[in-house]
Order: structure tokens, then C-alpha cells, then sequence
């Protein structure tokens, strides 16, 4: 009753009914069409970017692929360079090791011919000759010296040189460490895809980290670093070869220096051994000399005092005549006989004298010379002695203790010209 009572609402004409219902068809066909547009576009707006979207996914997946491809030959590369540093590196640590052992080799040959200075400057007298093997032996010490000091510095510079290449050894391995490393993370993206569970939304993943490089900077670094590495090794190669080459340049200067020495040595030794039987012949002849002067002597002598007593038989005749009496005292030939007699006599003793003299003067001047050659034979056979002394220390240089110390010198002469190892006599 309420509803039929309640006060009906504005009524419309015919007309505005059938233009309402012509306008919610005509409503209804537009936006059935709009519709249909907007489904048709949306479908091929899903097909386009279905279709972008596995292209770019796809490009993504064959740049990685690319990315990684050439980060592996990278690595590659870099691991090649490494272990050729880490080879020359072995090969210079060698060469140094025989280098300080060919510096350590020349201690014995120093103290050897110091030892041997030392040994004749003990020699007295005119045995201290500056003589060809003092020369000798100076100039192999200030050799054995030079020899230490250019060995010493070869040693400094290959350590210095071991320094470098550490140092790019360094570097290459770092950089294989981030090659690896990007490499990792490469091959990790590449086998993502839409429905790994690893996957999510990220905040600004489009910004640029700090630190980021260009691709031609990614390469220049790479390709600097196996530069550096592979012009340290060419230094390194170079480094060695002059070493040994200087090793052995330097062992056979010292080998020829030593033979000169002991050259010089024997020669000396064996014109000492001249003068020392040369002296000894001079001393036996001149004591065979000293005796007969000694004989001569005692015969001088002897016949002064027999001059002497027959000189006192003269004079006594003389005078005991002069006693004669008278007429008897007579100058007659007996005492012209007597007169000359003892003229004759005191001119032999004169003689006798003067020859005894000059026989004992020379024979006081045999004797002194004597003496002194006698001191010239002492200190020629001391001499002699510390000459073979010499010689006798100068035998260490080539016992088996000490040439087994020094190594065999070569000289790697395998480079662009294709010889091989060469081994220098010593």
C-alpha cells in the first residue's frame, strides 16, 4: 500500500525512450568496437614484445656467451704469459744461484794468492826481488777483485730484475684472479633464466658502478700487462745470457791469469835452484881455496922462519969474523959471500913478508866473503823454500775440493740465431 501510495517518479515520452534505447545500443556496438581494437592491439603488442623479449633475452645470452669466450681466452692467455714468467723466473733464480756460486768460488783463488804475497815478502835481503811473479800475483788479486766486483754486480742486478718480474708476476695473477672471478659471475648469469628462483627485482640495476671501464680500456689493461710481462722476460733472457757469457769471459781470464802465475813461479823457483847450485859450487870451490891459502900459508910462514934462522947464521958468521985479529981481519970472499948472503936473505924475507901479508889479507877477504855467501845461501834457500811453499798452497786451486765448488760455466746461446749451449773451456 505504501509503494501505491508513494508519488510516482518523472515519466518520459515515447520518443525519449526510444532515443535512450538507441543510444545505449549504439554505446554498447562503440565500445564493443573499442574493445575489439584494444584486444587486437594487445595481442600484438603481446606477440611483439614476446618475440622482443626472447630476441634480447637470446642477444643477452650470445653476448654473455661471447663475453665469457673472450674472457676465458684472456685467462687463457694470461696463464700462458704467467707461466712463462714463473719458468724465467726458475731459469734467472739459477742463474744467480750459479753466479753466487762462482762468487763464492773465487774466495779460495784470493786467499790463495794473498797467502802467497804474504808468504815472499818473508824473503831478506836481495831475495826480496820485485820480480815478474810478484807482477804476477798482483795483478791476479786485483783480477780475482775486478772478477768479484763485476760478479757481484750481475748478482744485484739480477735480484733487482727478479724484483720486476715478481712484480708482473703479480700483476698477471691478479688479473687472472678478476678474469676468473668475472668469468664466474658470467657463466652464473648465463645459466639463469625466468624461472630460476634467483632471480628478482633490483633497485637502479641499470647504474654504473664506480670503478667501470671501457671494453677497449678492459683490453688495453690485459694486453699492457702481458706486454710488461713478456719485455721482462726478453730482459730477463738478455740478462742471462750476458751473465754467462761474463761467468765464463771472467773463468778463463782467471784461468789464464793462474797459469801465468804459476808460469812465472816455476821459472822463478827454477832460477832460484840455478843461483842456489850456482852459490853452493861458488862456497865449495872458495873453501877448497881457503884450505889451499891455509896451506900456503903455513908454507910462508915456514919459510919466514927458515929464512929468519938462516938470516941468523949469516949475521952471526958475520960477526963472530969480525973478531978476527990483525991482518986476518980480512975482507975476503967468505965475507963478500956473507954480505951478500944476508943482502939476499933480508930481501927474501921481505918478500916472504910481504907475500904472507897479502896471503893472510886475502885470505881474512875470502873468509868475510865466505860468510856473506853463506848469508846469501840461507836466504836463498829460505827463499827457495817459501817459493815451493808458494807452489805447495798454490795446489789448492786445483784440488778436487775446489774444483768441484766452481761450476761448469755455459753459456745458453739458444736464442734468435738457433745455437745451442755452448761450453767455454776454462
Amino acid at each position: 500500500m505504501s509503494a501505491l501510495l508513494a508519488k510516482p517518479s518523472l515519466r518520459h515520452s515515447v520518443s525519449e525512450w526510444n532515443s535512450n534505447n538507441q543510444q545505449l545500443s549504439a554505446t554498447a556496438e562503440h565500445e564493443r568496437y573499442v574493445s575489439n581494437v584494444i584486444r587486437q592491439d594487445g595481442r600484438s603488442l603481446r606477440n611483439e614484445t614476446n618475440c622482443k623479449t626472447t630476441w634480447d633475452d637470446s642477444d643477452t645470452s650470445r653476448r654473455l656467451s661471447d663475453r665469457a669466450w673472450n674472457v676465458a681466452r684472456w685467462k687463457e692467455t694470461l696463464e700462458t704469459c704467467a707461466q712463462k714468467v714463473d719458468e724465467e723466473m726458475e731459469a734467472l733464480t739459477l742463474c744467480k744461484e750459479q753466479t753466487e756460486q762462482a762468487l763464492a768460488a773465487t774466495a779460495i783463488p784470493l786467499e790463495v794468492s794473498s797467502e802467497c804475497l804474504t808468504l815472499r815478502d818473508g824473503r831478506r835481503g836481495f831475495e826480496l826481488a820485485h820480480d815478474p811473479v810478484d807482477v804476477q800475483l798482483k795483478k791476479e788479486v786485483e783480477l780475482i777483485e775486478r772478477v768479484q766486483q763485476v760478479l757481484q754486480q750481475h748478482i744485484e742486478k739480477a735480484f733487482e730484475h727478479l724484483c720486476v718480474l715478481q712484480e708482473n708476476r703479480h700483476q698477471l695473477t691478479a688479473d687472472i684472479q678478476n678474469k676468473m672471478d668475472a668469468l664466474d659471475i658470467d657463466m652464473s648469469c648465463l645459466s639463469l633464466t625466468i624461472k630460476s628462483p634467483q632471480i628478482s627485482l633490483k633497485s637502479n640495476p641499470t647504474r654504473i658502478p664506480p670503478g667501470s671501464s671501457t671494453p677497449q680500456e678492459w683490453f688495453q689493461f690485459s694486453q699492457y700487462n702481458v706486454a710488461c710481462a713478456q719485455e721482462a722476460m726478453q730482459v730477463s733472457q738478455q740478462m742471462r745470457e750476458d751473465i754467462s757469457l761474463t761467468r765464463a769471459q771472467l773463468q778463463n781470464e782467471l784461468a789464464t791469469q793462474r797459469r801465468a802465475t804459476e808460469f812465472a813461479l816455476r821459472k822463478r823457483n827454477h832460477h832460484e835452484e840455478q843461483a842456489r847450485n850456482e852459490l853452493e859450487w861458488q862456497i865449495t870451490n872458495i873453501e877448497d881455496e881457503l884450505a889451499e891459502m891455509e896451506i900456503d900459508i903455513h908454507g910462508l910462514d915456514a919459510d919466514l922462519q927458515a929464512k929468519t934462522a938462516s938470516l941468523k947464521l949469516a949475521h952471526t958468521r958475520l960477526e963472530n969474523r969480525t973478531n978476527r985479529p990483525g991482518m986476518d981481519l980480512c975482507r975476503d970472499e967468505v965475507q963478500h959471500g956473507l954480505v951478500n948472503e944476508v943482502h939476499q936473505l933480508e930481501a927474501t924475507i921481505m918478500a916472504l913478508k910481504q907475500k904472507l901479508s897479502e896471503a893472510q889479507h886475502s885470505l881474512q877477504k875470502m873468509k868475510l866473503h865466505h860468510s856473506r855467501m853463506l848469508q846469501d845461501l840461507s836466504r836463498k834457500q829460505e827463499a827457495l823454500s817459501l817459493e815451493q811453499r808458494s807452489m805447495t798452497t798454490r795446489t789448492r786451486l786445483t784440488s778436487p775440493s775446489c774444483t768441484d765448488k766452481t761450476p761448469m760455466l755455459l753459456v745458453p746461446l739458444t736464442n734468435s740465431s738457433g745455437r745451442s749451449n755452448l761450453q767455454l773451456l776454462a
